[in-house]
């Protein structure tokens, strides 16, 4: 199994997009890439820690690659956008690909570069190894589903 970790604004659509896909195994979602430890939703909404919401995706390389996760990111993002999506705004809410495998760098640098061949703008997407992971507040997790009418900037077809 194989894992990746997206932040495309807030961590609900993005969640509810990957947890969608056939060979997705498991998505969460949390906090990634900040300066303290074991931040609270709170924290990273109001203070400057640095942490971006993420969405957490464990998939299964024999039923869905690398370049098709990103191929649907790319989807659901604006990523031209500096530090928001949609209505969201901070720095939180910034687009990022976070690595754990080393071996995905050069799969996600090849992709931005292909991304941005369709905008004029700069992609402003980040591009990191993953530092640091939080699992989000429980209430968070699974939020679209347990809240249908629950706010994201994302739009879905079902």
């Amino acid at each position: 199994m194989k894992k990746i970790v997206f932040g495309g604004g807030c961590f609900w659509g993005v969640e509810k997009v990957f947890s969608m896909i056939t060979g997705v195994l498991n998505t969460e979602v949390g906090y990634a890439n900040g300066k303290t430890e074991n931040p609270t939703y709170e924290e990273v909404c109001n203070n400057d820690t640095d942490f971006v919401e993420v969405c957490y995706v464990t998939y299964d390389e024999e039923k869905i690659s690398l370049e098709n996760l990103l191929e649907k990111f790319w989807s659901i993002i604006d990523p031209t956008s500096v530090d928001r999506q949609g209505m969201d705004s901070g720095r939180q809410y910034r687009s990022g690909i976070y690595y754990i495998d080393e071996e995905d760098f050069d799969t996600l640098k090849k992709s931005k570069e292909n991304t941005q061949k369709r905008y004029l703008m700069p992609i402003a997407t980040e591009i990191e190894k993953l530092k640091n992971y939080y699992k989000a507040e429980e209430y968070h997790q699974g939020y679209l589903r347990k809240n249908p009418d629950g706010y994201c900037h994302i739009k879905f077809d079902d």
